[in-house]
């Protein structure tokens, strides 16, 4: 398979990754987008990691960004908006102290 150019000058490339565990049907269920690959899980899993793959795609693309051109707060909002299901986790350095003084 050829590797895709990023966007001249980027250097960075990023990717969405879905990974169902549910599959007890022994079908091998593998998508793959633009930005994302999901693998694995079962029938009405898969179906849904593509449906919140697509519907994160479809708000990057009406704001007209890449997923490389985002940062995390973006991410999180994209996220929350179409229900990807991500933790909010802090970035490096910013973590609470569980309500040390």
């Amino acid at each position: 398979m050829k590797n895709k150019k990023t966007p001249a000058g980027s250097g960075k490339r990023a990717w969405l990754i879905g990974l169902g565990l549910d599959n007890d049907d022994g079908h091998v269920r593998v998508t793959r987008g633009e930005n994302f690959g999901l693998f694995g899980g079962s029938k009405e899993t898969h179906e849904r990691m593509q449906e919140k793959a697509i519907k994160f795609n479809e708000e990057l693309k009406a704001r007209g960004k890449r997923l490389e051109e985002i940062g995390r707060e973006e991410f999180c909002e994209i996220a929350d908006k179409v229900k990807l299901g991500v933790p909010v986790v802090p970035p490096p350095g910013k973590a609470e102290r569980g309500g040390r003084p």
